[in-house]
């Protein structure tokens, strides 16, 4: 696992409730600490709907997208994230870039005309609209909220069908709890969670990108956690808990509840 700067000197490092990481080498990597110096580290914020994109080097971090990889940015938008998402598959991957009308699908096709590995389409409402197994990691930017929460479990039924078994799903959203505006442009936690565990995933990282009002949720499939699991090239599941540094996980990906 990577070194993470501070993001303030407020703030010192990260907030980790459990570590749960992939043993790749034999290094230690430190599971971070929680503790927070200042008591106003988080009070002040942009509360503006894209300071999130402030934090695109982090968050691009943590959802460790490789060359090759399929990714499905669901409600691709303008199509900011597809752009670095695309960057990262490279030419060998896919960014399957999906919106609801035919004209944003257009605009979309429009940016990214000269970028073959993006591929925009028309996205049911009710449904990913892709094969089965065919992506790696579905990312979903302030569009969580807009998912009908009559269908929402269902919903995470139709992504285990689509994403790859070792494959995740990752979700930024406003933190209504702590939002100073637009407060229904959000999803609480705990609603997300227990969504996404009736629907059969579980969470893997949880990180609030200080100085915002926005959270990043990680979450894989609970299959990956039975007698019988899928498993990825050169890695297994390996556990620690919070440990003081020099005492934590072996070094490579990290699966965390954790603040940055």
């Amino acid at each position: 696992m990577r070194h993470l700067e501070k993001l303030s000197s407020g703030f010192v490092g990260y907030l980790v409730l459990v570590c749960v990481c992939l043993l790749i080498s034999p290094a230690f990597a430190e599971c971070p600490t929680s503790r927070i110096t200042d008591a106003q580290a988080f009070a002040h914020r942009d509360t503006s709907g894209y300071a999130h994109r402030q934090k695109v080097g982090f968050i691009l971090d943590r959802l460790d997208v490789q060359s090759g990889d399929h990714v499905l940015d669901l409600g691709a938008g303008d199509g900011w994230w597809t752009e670095h998402l695309a960057q990262k598959v490279g030419p060998q991957g896919a960014v399957y870039a999906a919106e609801v009308t035919s004209a944003l699908v257009e605009r979309l096709e429009k940016r990214f005309a000269e970028t073959p590995q993006v591929k925009p389409y028309v996205c049911p409402q009710d449904k990913p609209g892709l094969p089965d197994d065919s992506v790696d990691l579905v990312f979903l930017s302030a569009v969580y909220h807009h998912l009908n929460k009559e269908t929402r479990i269902q919903y995470w039924r139709e992504l285990a069908s689509v994403v790859r078994p070792t494959g995740r799903v990752a979700i930024l959203e406003t933190y209504p709890v702590i939002a100073l505006r637009g407060k229904d442009h959000g999803t609480q936690l705990s609603t997300l969670v227990s969504e996404a565990e009736q629907g059969g995933w579980v969470p893997l990282e949880v990180w609030y990108l200080q100085g915002t009002q926005h959270y990043l949720a990680i979450f894989g499939q609970q299959a990956a956690f039975l007698n019988n699991p899928p498993t990825a090239p050169h890695s297994k599941a390996k556990t620690c808990l919070h440990l003081p540094p020099g005492l934590g996980c072996d070094q490579g990906s990290s699966a965390a509840w954790r603040i940055s």
